[in-house]
């Protein structure tokens, strides 16, 4: 994880968003605290990086609020020893913010522009334990597999099953489900030896999970 300098706004988001509101691992906050989030945010609405709320980042696409983005790395339980993928590399906030966690990400985005600008700006900030692809995120990578644990950015109205088989045995899978447009559950997903344990953990709002025309 390279040194970054953060926004005045990052220590309120820490204690008005995310502490008060049940994020009790340091470790998380602290990769927060670390990750410029105006960063990986367009110019025009940079001045609202640390607000609590989504905002978009084009074509369609929105990078999550503080609370969802430290909210659903907690529940993956982030190791160093770990390896990651990620679905919907969207801005690369999410991903920057597991990169101090984990021993390696393999993030996958389907949108073209977005793969560019999130390689782009990762890049310059000095992050190098990030695998990133252009890609049909629902197949998952499996040429990387198995993963640790996996995290879904965005929302399919199933569970899909080719990151099931990618995850190891006793990982934790998190993703929003649920039909477009419309509320969708966070869930967590339990990998067993007797199969999977779901837990429920809020009700959200995703942009839908894309693929390609055909799939």
């Amino acid at each position: 994880m390279p040194d970054t300098c953060h926004n005045a706004g990052t220590p309120i988001m820490l204690e008005t968003q995310l502490r008060s509101h049940g994020i009790h691992s340091e470790s998380v906050l602290a990769a927060l605290n670390l990750v410029p989030r105006e960063e990986f945010i367009p110019l025009e609405s940079r001045d609202r990086a640390y607000e609590d709320g989504s905002l978009p980042i084009g074509h369609g696409q929105t990078i999550s609020q503080p609370y969802i983005v430290a909210l659903m790395t907690e529940q993956l339980e982030p190791a160093p020893h770990q390896k990651v993928l990620e679905v919907g590399t969207g801005s690369g906030y999410q991903t920057a913010v597991l990169s101090s966690l984990v021993r390696e990400i393999y993030s996958v985005e389907i949108v073209e522009p977005l793969a560019r600008q999130a390689a782009t700006v990762l890049a310059r900030l000095g992050f190098t334990n990030i695998h990133l692809r252009l890609g049909d995120g629902y197949l998952g990578w499996p040429d990387a597999a198995p993963f640790d644990t996996i995290i879904v950015t965005c929302a399919p109205d199933h569970v899909p099953q080719p990151l099931v088989d990618q995850l190891s045995d006793g990982g934790h899978l998190v993703i929003p489900v649920g039909e477009p447009g419309g509320i969708q559950k966070l869930i967590r997903l339990t990998k067993t030896g007797d199969g999977l344990r779901r837990d429920d953990l809020l009700d959200v709002r995703f942009v839908p999970l894309v693929r390609h025309e055909g799939n």
